[in-house]
């Protein structure tokens, strides 16, 4: 994997928000008692997000059954779900006044469906409220109850249907432990087979020790599973016990593999180093130059 990369060039340092309405965000958020990926990944958009009125809620607690290296989430025993997590997403996403919500979660490998039931509790709690708005999931694998999960899901369309194979094949072991590359493809693959007229939708980090052919093999293997959008972004190290930086990748070449989606025939791109799966989620169009400035 390499060592470790010495500092942040210039085109990664961002400033920490502030100002009204990220204090709004934070202070919603807190009243609440809601987990967001912002934080317990340590995000480096959570400034930007927060200050645009937005952020990407973790349902199903802040403790996860997996110990993925490139994540800062905590591993453990997870509590059981929390059945006024719904009612709370919803009073957010109201006080926000959300148009578009993306929800993600740790895996829980302890819940015999994956964790699926409490996604679509959140929706549809969330609809009651606020009819109009829309969803993005960002589901994990699902490991042992795909087609339940998905079957479960179904009661909660509309969506976007998204989940990150993360990085190569070749780099699970080290940075995907307990995951599964052909998994993660099945159940993109599945998600589009069952739902009808929806997007899915995937994010690969660059600076792991990938090379450009693998991850142009990623790009491919996506397509061809039925993946409609894709997020390409620069991985960044959230804390001391998280696997190291192996390359920091220049914007340019995020241009370059903007491109190279496009003409694979990715619907909505996303490529810049501060790419993440959830950031800009709600725009049908993007401008990298938007993301990179």
């Amino acid at each position: 994997m390499g060592k470790s990369v010495r500092k942040l060039p210039l085109w990664l340092k961002k400033r920490i928000g502030s100002g009204d309405t990220y204090n709004h965000t934070r202070d919603v958020l807190s009243t609440l008692a809601l987990e967001t990926i912002c934080t317990n990944a340590n995000c480096p958009n959570r400034g930007e997000c927060w200050s645009r009125g937005t952020a990407t809620v973790l349902i199903l607690g802040n403790v996860c059954t997996r110990n993925c290296r490139f994540c800062s989430v905590a591993t453990g025993r997870p509590s059981e779900p929390d059945a006024d997590e719904p009612r709370r997403v919803a009073a957010m996403a109201e006080q926000l006044d959300l148009k578009y919500l993306v929800i993600t979660s740790v895996d829980r490998d302890d819940l015999a469906d994956g964790g699926a039931a409490h996604f679509r509790d959140v929706v549809n709690r969330c609809r009651q409220e606020m009819p109009d708005m829309r969803f993005e999931l960002l589901v994990p694998d699902f490991r042992d109850c795909q087609d339940e999960a998905i079957d479960i899901l179904a009661q909660a369309l509309p969506f976007v249907f998204g989940h990150n194979v993360e990085t190569v094949p070749s780099l699970y072991a080290t940075v995907r432990p307990g995951a599964d590359y052909k998994l993660s493809l099945a159940l993109l693959r599945k998600a589009k087979e069952r739902y009808a007229d929806i997007q899915t939708k995937s994010s690969i980090m660059l600076g792991l020790g990938e090379s450009q052919s693998e991850v142009i093999e990623v790009l491919q293997d996506l397509r061809h599973a039925g993946c409609d959008r894709i997020a390409i972004g620069q991985y960044l190290r959230p804390c001391k016990e998280a696997i190291e930086v192996a390359e920091f990748v220049e914007p340019g070449k995020f241009q370059w593999w903007g491109q190279k989606a496009r003409q694979l025939g990715f619907s909505w791109v996303m490529a810049s180093p501060f790419t993440r799966s959830s950031f800009y989620a709600e725009q049908q169009s993007i401008n990298n130059a938007l993301i990179i400035s």
